[in-house]
């Protein structure tokens, strides 16, 4: 089911650039041209989705031991060098026709408004089927996808206004304002998707109120008496833990065993991309 929600967010995505290319040749509308951008993104993004998901499948090889989940980070940082470099192309030519004397004029207005509205339409029965997706699997790489998606309305409905303006008032200066809002947009999400890629590459750890959460299990598990050098760091989609417990010296090996593993099988409960390693150490 994940699988179909891959194929058919890159489906979607494949369609509306092509929708918006087409528009883009009739429009010469600067906010088409950022919206088709986003999608062009989006398609880049969906077919990194649909390939970690694939990926993410393979087991941990001789030479990948920890698996291969860092690939989806380094994939989102070229993704974020190249929103930025086209987050600038589209503000630089907004702010240049936002200047100009004579505002350059905007044509087919109309059929750029029917494209915008099919991609509206086309992107939100996409986000449905995802959230149905996510019910039911719980998978966070098309979670993920879903808001991203939700996200894109926003300069799709900044296009229909700019395009309705230029043909009911001959305001084409809107289209550069629509236009240069757009490449902010980029450019912050650009940001963040670098800012987290960057991050998992040098092994930062994660996200504080993961740590916290798992330090709430461990602290209260029965039979732990302690738990020291909690060390944590993220790889794509996938979670990686190390944590000491400190468990009674006088137990069985059989007993300290079931502790762990039954503490692993909790974290991995709350967590479920994690992959959890358990050191026993006897209480001091």
């Amino acid at each position: 089911m994940n699988i179909s929600a891959g194929l058919a967010s890159v489906t979607v995505a494949l369609a509306l650039v092509a929708l918006k290319l087409w528009a883009l040749a009739q429009t010469q509308s600067l906010s088409v041209a950022a919206s088709l951008t986003d999608s062009a993104l989006d398609l880049m993004i969906s077919l990194g989705g649909l390939g970690a998901i694939i990926y993410a499948a393979r087991p941990p090889d001789d030479d990948h031991t920890f698996g291969h989940s860092s690939a989806e980070d380094l994939a989102a940082l070229g993704q974020a060098l190249f929103i930025f470099a086209s987050a600038g192309v589209i503000g630089w030519a907004a702010v240049r026709r936002l200047t100009q004397d004579t505002p350059a004029p905007l044509m087919a207005e109309g059929h750029g408004i029917v494209v915008m509205g099919v991609s509206i339409v086309m992107t939100l029965c996409l986000v449905l089927w995802q959230r149905r997706v996510t019910r039911r699997t719980g998978n966070r790489i098309v979670q993920a996808d879903q808001m991203h998606y939700l996200g894109d309305l926003i300069p799709n409905l900044g296009a229909i206004a700019a395009l309705w303006a230029s043909a009911q008032f001959g305001f084409e200066r809107l289209d550069s304002v629509v236009a240069i809002g757009a490449a902010l947009m980029l450019a912050v999400g650009a940001f963040g998707i670098g800012r987290g890629a960057w991050n998992a590459l040098m092994d930062r750890a994660a996200d504080p109120a993961v740590i916290a959460g798992i330090e709430k299990i461990a602290g209260t598990w029965p039979g732990v008496y302690g738990f020291h050098d909690l060390q944590t760091r993220t790889a794509g989609s996938k979670l990686f833990v190390n944590l000491h417990i400190e468990l009674d010296g006088d137990q069985s090996l059989t007993q300290a065993h079931a502790i762990g593993a039954a503490l692993k099988r909790a974290i991995i409960a709350a967590y479920p991309n994690a992959d959890v390693i358990i050191h026993k150490d006897p209480a001091r």
